[in-house]
């Protein structure tokens, strides 16, 4: 998801930033997880979307 509407691209998709709340909703959605278990993912993965998925097992 991206910060500025205006300039979407892969690069953006594929990270995860859970300072932005409309992020951290999307994605809590999409992967089916609650905000918090989200950001302890990313706090241990990264902000790689791969590497959140693997380590969340989805």
């Amino acid at each position: 998801m991206c910060d500025d509407k205006s300039k979407t691209g892969a690069p953006d998709r594929d990270r995860i930033n859970v300072n932005e709340d409309y992020e951290l909703r999307g994605w809590s959605k999409k992967l089916g997880v609650t905000p918090e278990q989200l950001k302890k993912a990313v706090q241990n993965v990264g902000t790689s979307a791969d590497a959140v998925r693997k380590h969340l097992g989805k």
